[in-house]
C-alpha cells in the first residue's frame, strides 16, 4: 500500500518536513534490524479525534527497547505519548495511523549495535482498512504459512523488533503470491500462532479461543481490549493451544492488531469457516469496539486519549 505523506515529523527532539526526516546509510537499523516500533491508532469521535489506547502502546515500545537492550535514557513514556498527540495535532488528521519507533543509528556496522546511539521518531499517516476496504464485514481469505513463527529460544516473541518481522515478511509474501489475503503461522510444535501481522481468535460454541503467550505471540494489546469486552458480555476465553485441524472446525475465526482492528476470516486453505462469513460473535464484538472507538457507546475503560491542541501541548 502506498503511503500517503504527511507534513511533519518528529525527529529526537525536532520538527522536521516529511521529506527532510532521513537516516545516514550506515544507520545500524537499516543493516541488522535494529529498531523497536509501535502502531497507534487515532480515531474520530464527536469531542474530535483521540488514540486507543496510547499509554499501553508507547508502555509496550519501551518493553521492546529493553527486549533489545537499547538505550532509552534521552526520552520518557510521558514525553513520547505527549509527542504522539501533537504529531496528530500538527498534522491535522481525525483519524491516523502513528508509527512511533526507536532504532540504532550511524556508530557501527559491528552485529552488536550496543553502542551505536538511540534516535526516536514519529510520524503518523492515513491508513484505512489494513486487510481491503471491505474485509471487516466481509472477511478475508488466509493461508496456512510453509514459515513457522519463531520461537522464545531464539529471538522475542512479545518485542516489536525490526528485524524479527522478516519472519513475517515470509509469511505474508507467499500467501500473497498464492492468492490470500493473510498468513497463519504455526509455532515450532504446529500449533496456531497467529497471522501474519494479528492476533487469533478461534470461536467454538459458546468458548472463544486463542493461543496463549507461551505459543510465541505477540501480546497484542487490541487482544486484550477484544477479550476484555468478551468477558463483559459473558463469553468463556480460552488461552491454550489450538491445533491446526481446529482452524476448519471453528464456527468462526477473526483476527486482531492495530491495524487489522477486528477482521473476520472467512476461509483457510480455501475451506469455508462456518458459512464463510462474518459470524455472530465476530459481528457483536466488531460493534462494540467500533462503537467504543467512534464515541457512539461510553468510553468505559478509558481507552481513549483525546488529540489536544497544540497551544496546550509543549513538546521540544
Amino acid at each position: 500500500m502506498a503511503i500517503k505523506s504527511s507534513e511533519w515529523i518528529w525527529m529526537n527532539g525536532e520538527w522536521k518536513k516529511w521529506e527532510d526526516a532521513t537516516v545516514h546509510v550506515s544507520a545500524h537499523a537499516l543493516h541488522y534490524g535494529s529498531s523497536v516500533f509501535e502502531g497507534i491508532r487515532t480515531y474520530q469521535t464527536p469531542g474530535g479525534p483521540a488514540a486507543f489506547r496510547l499509554q499501553e502502546h508507547v508502555a509496550r515500545l519501551f518493553a521492546s527497547a529493553r527486549l533489545q537492550r537499547m538505550d532509552t535514557g534521552s526520552f520518557s513514556i510521558d514525553e513520547m505519548v505527549n509527542v504522539c498527540l501533537e504529531v496528530a495535532d500538527r498534522n491535522h488528521e481525525g483519524a491516523c495511523y502513528l508509527r512511533p519507533f526507536f532504532f540504532r543509528d550511524a556508530g557501527g556496522l559491528g552485529v552488536d549495535g550496543s553502542a551505536c546511539p538511540t534516535s526516536a521518531v514519529i510520524f503518523s499517516i492515513e491508513w484505512g482498512r489494513y486487510l481491503g476496504p471491505e474485509a471487516i464485514e466481509e472477511g478475508v481469505d488466509a493461508a496456512v504459512s510453509s514459515w513457522r513463527r519463531f520461537t522464545a529460544s531464539s529471538m522475542s516473541p512479545l518485542g516489536k523488533i525490526g528485524g524479527q518481522y522478516v519472519n513475517n515478511q515470509f509469511a505474508c509474501m507467499e500467501a500473497h503470491a498464492n492468492g490470500f489475503v493473510e498468513a497463519i503461522m504455526l509455532d515450532d510444535r504446529g500449533n496456531v500462532c497467529e497471522g501474519g501481522g494479528e492476533n487469533l481468535f478461534l470461536v467454538l460454541g459458546d468458548v472463544i479461543q486463542t493461543p496463549g503467550l507461551a505459543s510465541s505471540i505477540l501480546g497484542g494489546i487490541t487482544r486484550d481490549s477484544v477479550m476484555t469486552i468478551a468477558k463483559d458480555f459473558g463469553y468463556e476465553i480460552r488461552e491454550a493451544p489450538i491445533s491446526r485441524d481446529m482452524l476448519y472446525l471453528a464456527d468462526e475465526i477473526f483476527m486482531t492488531g492495530t491495524a487489522a482492528e477486528i477482521t473476520p476470516v472467512r476461509s483457510v486453505d480455501r475451506l469455508s469457516i462456518g458459512e464463510g462469513r462474518r459470524g455472530p460473535v465476530t459481528k457483536r464484538l466488531q460493534e462494540e469496539f467500533f462503537g467504543l472507538l467512534a464515541g457512539r457507546i461510553d468510553d468505559r475503560y478509558e481507552w481513549l486519549t483525546p488529540v489536544r491542541q497544540k497551544e496546550t501541548t509543549k513538546c521540544a
